[in-house]
């Protein structure tokens, strides 16, 4: 099996950073498509716990809050009843919140129009903010 060296790893992620798309990254580098959705994979929870432990207490002052809609595998019109509602097909949003002056990313939630997961992802952005 192949390996991705430490220097091409960061190469692939620093395209990605830098807001190249998979396709163009993988022009870039080299690297298959498959090869970099597979690094992401790998490198993802490693992010998640980094954003969970670094962006806390922030002194941000104007907070946009927005969610966009997607859908996985199928909308939920075309989706089979009893796979609706199940988290493996149909609709889903990405709740966002970005502080206004910065454009940082504080926090984020996939999940349904719900109550819930709103409440999930004010909740999370507020534990993050040093004030309300």
């Amino acid at each position: 099996m192949n390996k991705l060296s430490t220097a091409r790893r960061a190469q692939i992620l620093a395209a990605l950073v830098d807001g190249c798309s998979v396709s163009a990254t993988a022009r870039m580098t080299g690297a298959s498509k498959v090869t970099i959705l597979r690094l992401l994979e790998q490198v993802g929870p490693f992010c998640l716990d980094f954003q969970r432990q670094a962006l806390v207490d922030l002194p941000t002052v104007r907070v946009q809050a927005d969610e966009q809609w997607s859908f996985i595998a199928s909308k939920e019109k075309n989706t089979a009843p009893e796979l609706r509602g199940t988290g493996e097909r149909g609709d889903s949003l990405t709740w966002v919140a970005l502080d206004a002056d910065s454009k940082l990313v504080m926090c984020w939630h996939v999940g349904a129009r719900r109550a819930a997961d709103a409440l999930a992802f004010i909740s999370d952005l507020s534990s993050r903010v040093n004030h309300r």
